[in-house]
């Protein structure tokens, strides 16, 4: 796992979540990212296709979330769904990267940027969507034990 994904995600992450908030048009969310040198240290193409990826695929992740969450999906703290839609876009898009990977590095976005706790939510319905989503991959997994 590289420091420049790692660092990729949070970037996205942020974006997302002014995305959300504002609604204001990616490419102006991108620009300022980039102007404001908030991508130093991050792999940028990464950050593109989570950024790009998401707003894309919104309507498919959130009912993907929606059968695993106690809320409907914009009732969800901002910084948890922002979290959320990264990490399921992930899941359902990123088949090279280990669920497990995608879990942790959801669970630390959580703990970098949600409230106290929110990890643990975060963790709990990525948990559920991965059983879903890499059913194949965490069965091949759970064999070799």
């Amino acid at each position: 796992m590289s420091q420049a994904k790692t660092n990729a995600r949070k970037c996205a992450v942020q974006a997302l979540y002014q995305w959300q908030m504002t609604g204001k048009n990616l490419s102006g969310i991108e620009i300022d990212f980039l102007e404001e040198e908030r991508l130093k240290g991050a792999q940028k193409s990464y950050f593109k296709e989570l950024f790009y990826g998401v707003p894309k695929q919104v309507d498919v992740i959130d009912e993907a979330l929606t059968e695993f969450v106690d809320r409907p999906v914009e009732k969800i703290d901002p910084v948890e769904r922002a979290v959320l839609r990264l990490s399921v876009y992930e899941l359902i898009n990123c088949l090279d990267t280990p669920y497990r990977v995608i879990i942790n590095e959801g669970v630390n976005l959580a703990k970098d940027f949600g409230a106290d706790g929110s990890h643990k939510y975060v963790n709990g319905i990525l948990d559920k969507i991965a059983q879903k989503q890499r059913s194949v991959e965490i069965n091949a997994r759970n064999n070799k034990k």
